[in-house]
């Protein structure tokens, strides 16, 4: 299957999949009208910069060969935003020695940031919190990932998960970030959310982050028979796999009424991470400087093809 898979955005790593880059996506004139920070040259293509923030499934059944690709990315960071529980439900699995391990490697700092505490929100324990989620309309997730975002962002999460994410990316050191890999189960919910926000605060046009969230349908292919199989274990899928393949779908009509929900609340994407106190506007002018840069047209992901592969 990763034969299949467009690069960019994706990269094999062996052992790892829905590893993908979120760099090379443009940045829409539409997205940057209230920001001053970003030279307005329209001679230059602006596109978020490559190489620095990753996205993947979790990452427990990474090959040794897989380390050493990861470790020539130079990623520093590896952002894990599952639960204890799930955590503690993954390395059981089905009882066949097939649980999900945590896997940590040289070189690569993990960082337990979970988005819920002591819950497990992977997606078959979501089938149990909404009963439309698995259902043809995509106002299940929508419904989901302002949980999501409401949970990352509480008070009394300690770990404050998508804030110390942003803040990672916003550093005002005169290099760059580390370049950091952020997962959950998946990679598609929890790290779709924050993903979406990185995209939209860089000045992404929503259909482009929504088409970006939308790749995991393809990334996740050759693990689909594996999660659905921990999905069936849960008596409210046992007996129907439609629903089960339903919620491990990613349909850019999730992500997009999930932005557009962001705006009827707070009013922007970038007004709802300062009123949530994800960042300052300060962070995100930074996290701008960090992260967009000039490209050429090469540079650019050819996106629109790659949506022909979700046909």
């Amino acid at each position: 299957m990763t034969e299949e898979l467009p690069s960019p955005p994706f990269l094999v790593i062996p052992g790892l999949p829905n590893f993908r880059d979120i760099g090379g996506y443009p940045v829409g004139s539409s997205g940057l009208t209230s920001d001053s920070s970003l030279p307005r040259d329209s001679s230059n293509t602006k596109a978020v910069r490559r190489g620095l923030v990753y996205r993947s499934s979790e990452p427990s059944k990474v090959t040794e060969d897989g380390v050493l690709k990861l470790q020539s990315l130079g990623i520093g960071k590896v952002f894990d935003l599952r639960s204890a529980v799930e955590i503690e439900h993954g390395l059981h699995g089905n009882g066949n020695g097939d649980g999900w391990k945590v896997k940590e490697w040289d070189g690569a700092r993990r960082e337990f940031v979970p988005v819920f505490l002591d819950q497990d929100y992977s997606p078959e324990a979501l089938a149990l919190r909404y009963k439309n989620y698995s259902s043809e309309s995509a106002q299940g997730f929508v419904v989901a990932y302002g949980d999501i975002l409401a949970a990352a962002a509480s008070p009394s999460n300690d770990y404050r998960p998508f804030r110390t994410i942003l803040e990672h990316l916003a550093s005002p050191s005169p290099s760059l970030p580390a370049p950091c890999l952020i997962h959950c189960t998946a990679g598609k919910d929890r790290t779709g959310v924050i993903c979406a926000l990185i995209l939209s605060l860089c000045g992404v046009d929503d259909e482009v982050v929504a088409h970006e969230y939308s790749l995991t349908d393809l990334g996740l292919k050759e693990r689909h028979a594996e999660l659905i199989a921990h999905m069936m274990n849960n008596p409210s899928l046992r007996d129907n796999p439609g629903s089960a393949q339903r919620m491990l779908s990613s349909r850019k009509e999730a992500m997009l009424g999930t932005l557009a929900k962001i705006r009827e609340t707070h009013g922007s994407v970038e007004k709802c991470v300062v009123d949530l106190e994800l960042l300052s506007p300060e962070g995100i002018k930074q996290l701008r400087s960090n992260l967009v840069n000039d490209a050429s047209e090469e540079g650019i992901v050819p996106w629109q093809n790659h949506a022909k592969l979700l046909l």
